[in-house]
């Protein structure tokens, strides 16, 4: 990165979860602007090569309709074996997800890429394993009442409810969230971007 002021830093994301996720480590965008890309899974394409092609094709688009900033894009897939998990379109559809997951060990992978101010991309891949215990048919049901699973890859958010549904968690959690942070803080701090400073406070005089 060259020397001068500080980088607008964009989300090309929607996700509040990941909004709030930078912030808690300090970091907030400048703008959030969604790339609004085609996530159609392609023949034969693995989970986690997924949610990295997608996290560098909504970082490009995004990029490209800001220049000289730093554009960070994140995709998270939720695959059982190897079928993908996709935000549940209903009810019904969160219900088989939940009831795929019942017992089982899935995968939680999300792809990063940061565009620097440059043009170059940087990119990371995290994977974390989840185990959930066996659910009943009342737990589901009282799960999906919550309305938590709307927008949630593989019907479920491990920071409400679900979490109680995790028996061990064996990687980031916050990838399970939406966005590992160790990692996007290195991918930050790696072209020299650490924050904004925060405004100086205002000072009586003595």
């Amino acid at each position: 990165m060259t020397a001068g002021p500080v980088p607008r830093l964009v989300l090309a994301s929607a996700s509040p979860r990941r909004f709030d996720l930078l912030r808690q480590i300090g970091i907030e965008p400048d703008l959030v602007d969604p790339a609004q890309i085609d996530e159609t899974v392609r023949r034969r394409e693995q989970p986690a090569r997924l949610a990295a092609r997608l996290s560098v094709a909504k970082a490009t688009a995004v990029a490209r309709r800001h220049p000289d900033t730093l554009v960070l894009g994140a995709d998270t897939v939720v695959a059982c074996g190897r079928r993908v998990l996709a935000k549940a379109r209903d009810e019904a559809a969160a219900r088989g997800c939940l009831e795929l997951l019942s017992g089982r060990r899935h995968r939680v992978h999300t792809g990063l890429c940061l565009i620097d101010d440059q043009g170059r991309p940087h990119c990371r891949s995290v994977t974390t394993t989840v185990r959930f215990k066996r659910l009943s048919e009342a737990e589901i049901d009282s799960y999906l009442a919550t309305d938590e699973w709307i927008g949630k890859a593989g019907a479920y958010g491990i920071q409400g409810r679900a979490g109680a549904f995790a028996i061990t968690i064996n990687g980031s959690y916050s990838n399970v969230v939406g966005l590992p942070l160790y990692e996007t803080q290195a991918l930050l701090a790696g072209v020299g971007y650490h924050g904004r400073p925060a405004p100086s406070p205002n000072r009586s005089p003595l």
